[in-house]
């Protein structure tokens, strides 16, 4: 039973600690069964003539036993004992049966040790403390750490569980270069790569839009891609270098069908991979409640109520400025207009939007890739879905008008004018299908499904300085 039906029949409270799913438990085995099993010992407990071992292996531990006369004469004594340590990984074979505490062990006749360990494991009670240590040494974490065994294995079942739900509504998923001539699809600050064989320099791509959008035009109508993406930005407790994000585009459909795709992916994510609807706030005693009806607020509304200021949009940047010193804001002094607002939004407004909130009417400076709406007020058909103080998806009703999005592109980069991606203006100019685009950090998925408190927790491998430099 899911834990939203646990809450409503009154056998839990949303208050109850949350515990991520456990891995399911695989059909038992009969006992007396002929088995094989492998793993890294983490427990042995030695008793005179028999002893008791754990192995870990993927699925979690499995209890092994032996006595001195189920070996080869000398055997237990002379290398059994001796030869296998703590962290050793070894096969066994034998016979399953159960104890007299209930629990599934196997009898084992024959073993090997397949690989020897030369290094000491962590304190297996208390793992690693350490967040370097933990960050650095990801595989020891692994191996001592049930949680971030369960929260990674957890992220391989959201990124399958998305894939699912995407190729079940005929979407394509395909694969689009990591390397750019042209920094395109975000405003982001690229690394830049030189490639030998011809001579020039490349971007790590910072978003996938553009390729994908050259799909459309190509008359691919349902196209998505899982990539990784490359930011030269900082590092933060919500921001990793390299991130994975999720794009999706689909022609003759807007916004609002992007609105009603995320809804319906998340439901999908909460009920077949968490098993329910409501999730805790790391380190707060609140409960996210993806049942409820999400909300939906104008971007604009959100800032004069929370600047208490209904001429906000009227006054001048030195009025915004000095206003936003009084709310205790820290602004860029060479800051443009409407980048003043936006740090109002980002600062003060998107940090106490815990429930699901889709914020809408973007400032069209902020989206230049996205349709002006027929309202003539400078906003955009756009949204951004925020969800535990962050972004977690922003989706556009898409610019397809080639005139148009020429002149967004070249507001956009000023006089760099070779910043300006000619060649997907040019597949513009072909013809794209109005169409509805989103893209989602799964990182940030991640950590809000999880509860977790740091995008490190949710990357197996995060980006940290070389060791011998940060020592």
């Amino acid at each position: 039973m899911e834990r939203r039906a646990k809450i409503q029949a009154g056998e839990i409270t949303q208050q109850d600690p949350f515990e991520l799913p456990e891995v399911p438990e695989k059909p038992e085995v009969p006992m007396g069964a002929e088995v094989s099993v492998a793993g890294r010992v983490v427990m042995f407990n030695v008793m005179g003539k028999a002893s008791f071992l754990k192995l870990l292996d993927r699925d979690g531990i499995i209890q092994i036993y032996v006595t001195r006369d189920d070996l080869p004469e000398g055997d237990y004594n002379a290398f059994f004992k001796k030869m296998i340590d703590l962290g050793d990984i070894i096969g066994a074979k034998g016979k399953v049966f159960r104890t007299s505490t209930g629990e599934i062990t196997v009898h084992i006749t024959d073993y090997a040790i397949v690989s020897k360990s030369m290094r000491p494991l962590p304190e297996k009670f208390h793992g690693m403390k350490d967040p370097e240590q933990i960050y650095r040494q990801r595989y020891l974490d692994l191996i001592s750490n049930e949680e971030s065994r369960n929260r990674f294995r957890l992220r391989s079942e959201i990124i399958k569980e998305i894939r699912r739900y995407l190729w079940d509504r005929d979407f394509n998923e395909v694969e689009t270069p990591c390397l750019h001539n042209v920094a395109g699809g975000a405003a982001a600050r690229p690394f830049v790569t030189h490639m030998n064989a011809l001579d020039c320099d490349f971007y790590l791509r910072i978003a996938l839009e553009l390729h994908l959008k050259r799909m459309l035009v190509g008359g691919v109508d349902r196209v998505f891609e899982l990539g990784r993406v490359f930011r030269n930005e900082g590092l933060s407790r919500r921001h990793n270098p390299e991130f994975t994000m999720l794009e999706v585009y689909q022609a003759y459909t807007d916004h609002r069908g992007m609105m009603d795709l995320i809804k319906g992916l998340i439901h999908h994510l909460c009920e077949n991979v968490l098993g329910t609807f409501q999730i805790p706030v790391h380190g707060k005693d609140e409960v996210i409640d993806f049942a409820a009806p999400w909300r939906e607020a104008k971007y604009n509304d959100l800032v004069i109520e929370a600047t208490g200021d209904a001429d906000w949009f009227t006054r001048s940047r030195e009025d915004k400025l000095a206003a936003c010193e009084k709310l205790g804001i820290k602004v860029d002094p060479e800051a443009a207009d409407f980048e003043v607002t936006n740090d109002v939004f980002e600062k003060l407004i998107e940090p106490t939007l815990i429930q699901p909130t889709f914020v809408t009417r973007i400032p069209k400076e902020l989206c230049p890739l996205a349709k002006l709406n027929e309202s003539g007020d400078g906003s955009l058909d756009v949204f951004e879905l925020c969800i535990n103080g962050q972004e977690i998806a922003p989706a556009y009703s898409e610019q397809n008008d080639p005139f148009v999005q020429r002149e967004m592109f070249e507001a956009q980069v000023g006089e760099e004018t070779q910043d300006l991606d000619e060649d997907f203006l040019v597949a513009l100019e072909h013809g794209m299908p109005p169409a509805g685009g989103m893209g989602v950090g799964i990182d940030r998925l991640v950590i809000l499904l999880t509860a977790a408190g740091n995008i490190r927790d949710t990357i197996l491998f995060p980006t940290l300085r070389n060791k011998s430099s940060a020592e």
